[in-house]
């Protein structure tokens, strides 16, 4: 069934609708929320908090056109959201390594300013990342985004570890510059 037709059933509160996303999206969203909590059986509840979340953001949402990404968002900061309870005393070193990487390219969210032009920075990283090639866009989601390890970046897309390392860097700094020239504060 397609995505447009999954979502119609959420909007009309068809309780298959959450059947035939977990038949179509279930093992993808589990291999995405267990790369980030490490656990199977977390993993697998965060799949179903993912579908309670869907049932309860559509309608208002209407995500027709772009429904496996809302489902990847919502399964991701629940994910998240786990590890922060996990290890509310001791930050997951992986995940504060990612937010390092990044800390230098993105703005500060505790600027008042920033939080004003949330909407307007979303439309420049996505055009920021429309203009990179496929290949450089694809590596810079899959770790950012999805979390992936370099290692499985490199596997999934037959290349070094070292290329992965120095698309990243390159790409974190093409971002900087780009933030800059827009005329971002970091």
């Amino acid at each position: 069934m397609d995505d447009a037709k999954i979502v119609e059933l959420y909007l009309c509160r068809d309780e298959n609708a959450i059947t035939y996303t977990a038949e179509k999206y279930g093992k993808r969203l589990q291999n995405i929320s267990f790369g980030i909590v490490g656990d199977r059986e977390t993993a697998e509840e965060c799949e179903n908090d993912t579908y309670n979340e869907a049932w309860c953001s559509i309608p208002p949402s209407e995500p027709k056109n772009y429904f496996y990404a809302f489902l990847c968002r919502i399964i991701r900061n629940i994910s998240l959201d786990r590890c922060r309870k996990r290890e509310a005393l001791k930050r997951k070193a992986y995940i504060s390594e990612l937010s390092l990487e990044l800390e230098n390219c993105i703005p500060s969210p505790d600027d008042c300013q920033q939080r004003i032009d949330d909407l307007v920075f979303g439309e420049m990283l996505n055009k920021f990342l429309g203009d990179l090639s496929s290949d450089k866009r694809k590596i810079f989601v899959r770790r950012y985004f999805f979390l992936d390890s370099i290692e499985s970046i490199a596997e999934r897309f037959c290349v070094s570890e070292s290329k992965v390392k120095t698309t990243l860097f390159r790409t974190r700094n093409e971002l900087k510059n780009f933030l800059i020239k827009e005329g971002y504060e970091l």
